[in-house]
This record gives structure tokens, sequence and C-alpha cells, in this order.
């Protein structure tokens, strides 16, 4: 019984660490709700980002997860180029897709 407790305990202070690091560029890249298109928009294409959900047989916080996938979405926007992103649908398995617009000047 000591293993499993001694790999539940290294595999816990993963579940509260963030492994995706907002890029600079993306740090403008807003994120509006999801529904129809925003106003005065150019839709520049859709992203779609993953990231692991669970550790072993442990699942991440899924607050946690959401956020990782938003930000490597506003990183993969940045890219395009676009200003915005939207989401097309809640997370699933780890992956999310956007759709993503130019909606400044």
């Amino acid at each position: 019984m000591l293993r499993p407790l001694t790999v539940l305990l290294l595999l816990l202070p993963l579940s509260a660490c963030t492994w995706v690091a907002i890029k600079p560029e993306a740090k403008q890249v807003r994120v509006v709700a999801a529904g129809g298109a925003p106003a005065g928009c150019t839709k520049q294409g859709e992203i779609e980002v993953s990231v692991k959900h669970s550790v072993a047989f442990y699942d991440r916080d899924a607050v946690k997860v959401r956020d990782e996938l938003e930000t490597l979405a506003r990183n993969e926007a940045a890219a395009l180029p676009a200003d915005t992103i939207q989401p097309l649908g809640d997370p699933a398995g780890g992956t999310q897709r956007f759709s993503a617009w130019r909606c400044g000047g």
C-alpha cells in the first residue's frame, strides 16, 4: 500500500501546475463567449489545441485544463494574425476548437 500512496503524493502537486505560458504577443488576444460571430470581425480561421487532461490515473483539474487550452489558443491566434478567439464548444478529452477573428484595425 505504500507504493500507490507514494505515487499519489507525487502526482498531486502536478494538478496545481500550469504547463502553458502565454506568449507576449498573445496577451492582446481577447476571448469572447461562444455564440454568433463577433460584430465587425473577419474570420481568420479555426484553431484546435490540446493539453494533457490526465496524468496516469489522475484527472487534472478541469478549470486548469480549460485555462491552458485558452492560453494555447491565444498563442496560436497571435500568429494568424487574429486578435480575438471564440470557443466552438466545450473541451473534450483535453482538446478544444476555437474560431479566430480579426476585429481590430
